[in-house]
């Protein structure tokens, strides 16, 4: 029997990423279903995965959508009766400063939380039936940014932070039906989310507005969550420096912030 994985957010960066490294691995085994807006890049990464036996199903949709969002599963079910993971990797960036940001722009701080949270929650609210059935398991791709403040990055930062508070708690409400819940801390990734993000004004920044020097590359970066994934993992934290920067926090958060600070100096 084929396992059956979907992934939201999967035309570009991780997810698409993530979906051929998967196919790669595991080809006729595999069934995917990959998600996001663009249609026509949603075809482009399923047809790389069809090169390896996979079957693939895209369904074109926005997370912000929540009725969409509360569709995928009985599509998912209709094409291939199960599911067996959900990943949720949709995402949008945001780079400004909150004093910067004027009352009548706040408002795509919502947007950033409703791709960032309330996506996730929406879409794994209404897969949970199908991953109790299969004892599966619910990926969440969060940020360094998830797990310690960043200044600059108050809306991002947020909604990372909301996402993982849902899956820490989700993780314990679902263990009892076999649902294993994983999260992905990835860290300065080599994808043009920050360039497509948010600036002060609610417009794309153009630029990443981080430090690129120890970029990861996205190859890598889906390779990680993958291992994560196939050992049911409850986290995965990529880089040294997140899990020093994690300890830090508990032992020296002064430090950590002071650090921070000066990392964003240094990225003007």
């Amino acid at each position: 029997m084929s396992r059956v994985v979907a992934i939201t957010g999967a035309s570009d960066g991780i997810g698409a990423e993530l979906a051929r490294q998967l196919a790669a691995s595991e080809g006729g085994r595999l069934s995917l279903v990959l998600t996001a807006r663009n249609q026509a890049a949603l075809d482009a990464v399923a047809e790389t995965c069809r090169r390896q036996g996979t079957q693939v199903l895209t369904v074109a949709f926005d997370v912000r959508d929540r009725v969409a969002c509360q569709r995928l599963p009985a599509v998912v079910s209709d094409a291939f009766g199960r599911l067996d993971v959900l990943v949720n990797n949709a995402g949008v960036s945001a780079h400004a400063m909150l004093g910067d940001v004027a009352a009548d722009d706040l408002a795509w701080y919502e947007d950033v939380m409703a791709v960032n949270f309330w996506g996730t929650v929406w879409c794994t609210h209404a897969a949970l039936p199908l991953l109790r059935a299969s004892r599966g398991q619910v990926v969440a791709v969060s940020s360094l940014a998830g797990l310690v403040g960043v200044p600059g990055r108050t809306a991002y930062c947020a909604s990372k932070f909301a996402m993982g508070g849902f899956m820490e708690a989700l993780r314990t409400e679902e263990a009892r039906h076999g649902v294993a819940v994983t999260v992905a801390y990835p860290g300065v990734v080599d994808t043009r989310i920050r360039h497509r993000g948010y600036n002060a004004s609610g417009q794309a920044a153009g630029s990443s507005g981080l430090r690129e020097d120890d970029v990861m590359p996205v190859s890598t970066c889906a390779r990680l969550i993958l291992q994560g994934m196939n050992a049911r993992q409850r986290e995965v934290v990529m880089t040294a420096k997140g899990r020093l920067g994690r300890w830090l926090k508990l032992v020296a958060p002064g430090w950590v912030d002071r650090m921070a600070w000066q990392a964003l100096q240094r990225s003007r």
